[in-house]
């Protein structure tokens, strides 16, 4: 009688993942996936309103001003409706924008968003100045603003009274500096009233120098990546150089907030938008709102 062999199954090895293994370790990479996309979409598109208070003896009562920068509209950059309600509930003063509202290239459509953007501002009755950055310089965009009813300071100056007090606001539209560059060729020194300057870039040697009672300006998108616990951005563009406050390489990083300066301060806003693509980190988008108050004592 022919021995009947029965064929034995194959082992199984035990480092081989479990079915359960398997789908455990699937969700665990699904809400690691989910968690990451939130983390991202609040760095990106969740607006924050900083408050900032600056102090003069040239003012009587106190004002505020929401700064906005480098929207870098496009079709998935925060809405207009979103940020325009935001200024309504914060209710300032006035409204500076200052620049990079979109980028290089950018259809038309993209350029009526942030055209829109300052029209509808200015439409619920704020009163809006603007200077261009090294991306929407554009003149037909620029006379669209004008004809918007915005303040477009491409190298002049406005008197104005805001809350009783005399304020002049300056702007100027430079994509660059050269080593001559200095503001007093442009404009004249006025200490009868407080002195607003708008510039996209920032230029903290300069601006000191000719010591505006505040100068705002953007371009720098917060560094776009802040280190945790205050040690300042990832990268300094303007050095080169890598987590430059962590090891204590620099002091003058001027990436976002204020700079104060004999006289006066610089404000930096590190702006709504992202460019090229969203990627900040501890550095949400912005709204920032600066009240000017009378001197303390």
């Amino acid at each position: 009688m022919e021995e009947q062999k029965i064929q034995q199954p194959a082992d199984v090895s035990e480092n081989s993942p479990k079915p359960g293994k398997k789908k455990r370790r699937f969700r665990n990479l699904l809400i690691f996936l989910l968690v990451v996309a939130a983390i991202c979409w609040f760095g990106n598109y969740s607006i924050t309103y900083p408050k900032y208070k600056v102090y003069s003896d040239k003012i009587a009562e106190p004002f505020t001003i929401a700064v906005l920068s480098d929207y870098h509209a496009s079709g998935y950059s925060i809405g207009i409706d979103r940020i325009v309600s935001g200024i309504d509930r914060k209710n300032p003063d006035i409204v500076c924008i200052l620049g990079d509202m979109y980028s290089l290239g950018s259809d038309e459509d993209i350029k009526a968003k942030a055209v829109d953007l300052a029209a509808d501002i200015v439409g619920n009755g704020y009163p809006v100045y603007f200077v261009p950055g090294e991306h929407d310089h554009d003149s037909i965009y620029l006379g669209q603003l004008r004809d918007s009813g915005v303040h477009v300071m491409d190298y002049n100056e406005e008197y104005t009274v805001i809350n009783g007090n005399n304020v002049r606001i300056l702007g100027i539209d430079n994509a660059y500096y050269s080593s001559t560059f200095d503001l007093a060729n442009a404009f004249e020194r006025d200490e009868s009233c407080f002195n607003i300057l708008l510039a996209h870039i920032p230029n903290y040697d300069k601006f000191s120098k000719f010591g505006t009672d505040i100068t705002l300006c953007g371009d720098t998108h917060g560094g776009i990546i802040q280190l945790p616990f205050g040690r300042g951005p990832a990268y300094d563009a303007d050095s080169g150089e890598w987590f430059p406050e962590l090891f204590g390489s620099r002091s003058d990083i001027y990436d976002k907030g204020l700079f104060p300066y004999t006289g006066g301060t610089m404000f930096v806003t590190s702006g709504l938008g992202a460019y090229p693509f969203p990627a900040r980190f501890n550095n949400l988008p912005e709204i920032a709102i600066i009240t000017v108050n009378p001197s303390q004592g």
